[in-house]
């Protein structure tokens, strides 16, 4: 659990000597090794408003990952843990250019962020007062996205479950976090997601929630978009009716921090062959697979199953810029004739992906003892009834 912040601290960290004071307790490491000693010296400096001082340098080392311009935000550790990665927020913010909109829980402000310039009009309001305040500093410090394409933002102190807007589109991200820990019953987010959705119903309304939430079981009648950042889901975001392309309800949106961005949709063609595996095995990217929209992809980039069942796609080339793996043999699932395929490509490093069978990884990898030279991955699956394995030479697509 991270320090509690108060008025009284944001109000100091915002003013000219608490600006000072940051960036000098920002020279200290500030690691494990050197805490005590960096806590003696900042208490030295600056008494009571050390701990203060020291967490928000902290935070901001962490946040480099998440935000631009890191170094000027003032956060919670709860703030920062559910912030929103800043190429997150603005792909939502590209597909709501030129609305009105109301971030009903903007928290600490990283959706406020990417809104501005991009929306026509921007409301955020958060029941925390703190965290409001740390909004305030955090808005007017880090630049809009294009420069004098974007309106102002208002803030104000507002509980989510009363509208005080009309007329917009209603962002929320219900806190998913308290004292650390993570919650996962919709009903137990805070303001309740079940609630947030009743509050709102009529409404444009976009929610971001956890990668693995049921929206089927809460009714949701809009798109359920899938994010992925670099390869890692990051968040479901919830789209109302009334905001989705005709014919949409399951997306899926690859971002990349290097290359480009991909989507995919249930309303895409989905048809592929039906046949034997082929010289690759790609492993679409988590948002494809969490969105259900595997065939999909697959369809786009000329793939097709290894089982209908299972998310492996297989294929004769593999798409630009994807990693893929190049089937060297195909070998019966059983650690003896393994053992002898690994042998014979002189296999040591041994990267091991299982989907359908019941197999620790770490565990098969020790029992097939690779000590070759070459790194290889090794694909166990479930084609038709039985386990079946593909020793591979991974590489990426375009190579």
């Amino acid at each position: 659990m991270g320090f509690a912040f108060t008025g009284d601290d944001v109000a100091y960290l915002r003013s000219d000597e608490g600006g000072d004071a940051l960036a000098e307790v920002a020279r200290h490491p500030l690691t494990t090794r050197t805490h005590l000693a960096d806590l003696a010296a900042v208490r030295a400096r600056f008494g009571s408003r050390a701990p203060a001082l020291i967490e928000t340098v902290r935070l901001r080392r962490k946040a480099t990952v998440k935000l631009e311009q890191a170094d000027r935000w003032l956060l919670t550790d709860d703030a920062l843990q559910q912030a929103t990665p800043h190429p997150v927020a603005a792909a939502r913010a590209h597909r709501l250019a030129g609305r009105r909109v109301h971030d009903v829980t903007c928290s600490v402000g990283a959706e406020l962020a990417a809104l501005a310039g991009r929306c026509a009009y921007v409301v955020g309001s958060d029941i925390d007062p703190v965290r409001l305040a740390m909004a305030q500093h955090n808005i007017g410090s880090v630049p809009a996205p294009r420069a004098g394409a974007g309106a102002d933002i208002a803030l104000l102190r507002a509980d989510a479950l009363a509208p005080v807007t009309a007329g917009t589109v209603v962002l929320a991200d219900p806190a998913r976090r308290a004292g650390g820990r993570r919650k996962h019953d919709p009903a137990a987010l805070t303001p309740p997601l079940p609630e947030l959705i009743d509050v709102y119903a009529g409404r444009d309304l976009v929610i971001k929630c956890a990668p693995g939430l049921d929206a089927e079981a809460l009714g949701w009648r809009g798109e359920v978009e899938v994010v992925s950042l670099d390869g890692g889901v990051r968040e479901a975001c919830l789209w109302s009716e009334s905001l989705v392309e005709h014919g949409v309800r399951r997306r899926a949106t690859v971002l990349r921090s290097v290359g480009a961005d991909e989507r995919y949709t249930d309303a895409m063609p989905d048809g592929i062959p039906e046949a034997p595996p082929g010289r690759w095995i790609v492993d679409p990217d988590g948002a494809v697979v969490r969105a259900g929209l595997v065939r999909h992809y697959a369809a786009a980039h000329g793939l097709w199953q290894l089982d209908p069942r299972i998310a492996y796609l297989t294929g004769d080339a593999v798409p630009d810029g994807v990693r893929g793996h190049r089937v060297l043999e195909h070998v019966r699932f059983a650690d003896k004739p393994l053992r002898q395929v690994l042998r014979a490509h002189d296999c040591g490093a041994l990267e091991v992906l299982v989907r359908g069978v019941d197999v620790d990884p770490d565990a098969l990898r020790r029992r097939l003892k690779p000590r070759g030279s070459r790194s290889l991955s090794l694909v166990v699956t479930r084609v038709g009834r039985a386990a079946t394995a593909f020793v591979c030479e991974p590489t990426v697509g375009g190579n």
